[in-house]
Protein backbone atom coordinates (compact mmCIF):
# COMPACT_ATOMS: atom_id res chain seq x y z
CA UNK A 1 0.00 0.00 0.00
CA UNK A 2 1.80 3.05 -1.33
CA UNK A 3 0.29 6.14 -2.82
CA UNK A 4 1.84 8.39 -5.43
CA UNK A 5 1.04 11.58 -7.28
CA UNK A 6 0.29 11.20 -11.01
CA UNK A 7 0.43 14.28 -13.29
CA UNK A 8 -3.00 15.25 -14.61
CA UNK A 9 -3.96 17.74 -17.34
CA UNK A 10 -7.00 19.08 -15.46
CA UNK A 11 -6.22 18.60 -11.76
CA UNK A 12 -2.43 19.13 -12.10
CA UNK A 13 -1.86 16.10 -9.78
CA UNK A 14 -4.02 13.10 -8.91
CA UNK A 15 -3.52 10.77 -5.99
CA UNK A 16 -3.19 7.10 -6.94
CA UNK A 17 -2.58 3.89 -5.02
CA UNK A 18 -0.04 1.42 -6.38
CA UNK A 19 -1.87 -1.91 -6.79
CA UNK A 20 1.01 -4.06 -8.03
CA UNK A 21 4.61 -4.11 -6.87
CA UNK A 22 6.98 -2.22 -9.13
CA UNK A 23 10.08 -4.13 -10.23
CA UNK A 24 13.15 -2.50 -11.75
CA UNK A 25 12.75 -2.52 -15.50
CA UNK A 26 8.93 -2.37 -15.50
CA UNK A 27 7.66 0.11 -18.06
CA UNK A 28 4.26 0.61 -16.40
CA UNK A 29 3.06 1.19 -12.87
CA UNK A 30 -0.37 -0.33 -12.12
CA UNK A 31 -2.29 2.22 -10.04
CA UNK A 32 -5.84 2.94 -8.95
CA UNK A 33 -7.04 6.54 -8.88
CA UNK A 34 -9.23 7.79 -6.02
CA UNK A 35 -12.33 7.48 -8.24
CA UNK A 36 -11.62 3.73 -8.66
CA UNK A 37 -10.20 3.95 -12.18
CA UNK A 38 -7.33 1.54 -12.77
CA UNK A 39 -4.48 2.88 -14.86
CA UNK A 40 -1.28 1.51 -16.39
CA UNK A 41 0.88 4.58 -15.85
CA UNK A 42 4.00 4.63 -18.06
CA UNK A 43 7.13 5.26 -16.00
CA UNK A 44 10.74 6.08 -16.58
CA UNK A 45 12.81 4.16 -14.00
CA UNK A 46 14.94 7.26 -13.53
CA UNK A 47 11.88 9.40 -12.70
CA UNK A 48 9.25 7.47 -10.74
CA UNK A 49 6.19 9.49 -9.62
CA UNK A 50 6.50 11.31 -6.27
CA UNK A 51 5.26 9.47 -3.18
CA UNK A 52 2.28 10.83 -1.25
CA UNK A 53 2.56 11.67 2.44
CA UNK A 54 0.49 9.70 4.98
CA UNK A 55 -2.97 11.15 5.72
CA UNK A 56 -1.91 11.99 9.28
CA UNK A 57 0.39 14.70 7.85
CA UNK A 58 -2.29 16.39 5.71
CA UNK A 59 -2.78 19.97 6.85
CA UNK A 60 0.55 20.11 8.67
CA UNK A 61 1.51 23.73 9.46
CA UNK A 62 5.24 23.01 9.38
CA UNK A 63 6.19 21.74 5.92
CA UNK A 64 9.49 20.40 7.28
CA UNK A 65 7.43 17.77 9.14
CA UNK A 66 6.31 16.19 5.85
CA UNK A 67 7.91 12.87 4.99
CA UNK A 68 8.07 13.82 1.30
CA UNK A 69 8.55 17.43 0.29
CA UNK A 70 7.91 18.13 -3.41
CA UNK A 71 5.50 20.23 -5.48
CA UNK A 72 2.44 17.96 -5.23
CA UNK A 73 2.92 17.46 -1.46
CA UNK A 74 3.12 21.22 -0.85
CA UNK A 75 0.11 21.95 -3.09
CA UNK A 76 -1.97 19.23 -1.40
CA UNK A 77 -1.01 20.32 2.09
Amino acid sequence: YNRVWIPDNEEVWQSAEITKNYKAGDRFLLVQLEDGTELNYPVDPAALPPLRNPDILVGENDLTALSYLHDPAVLHN
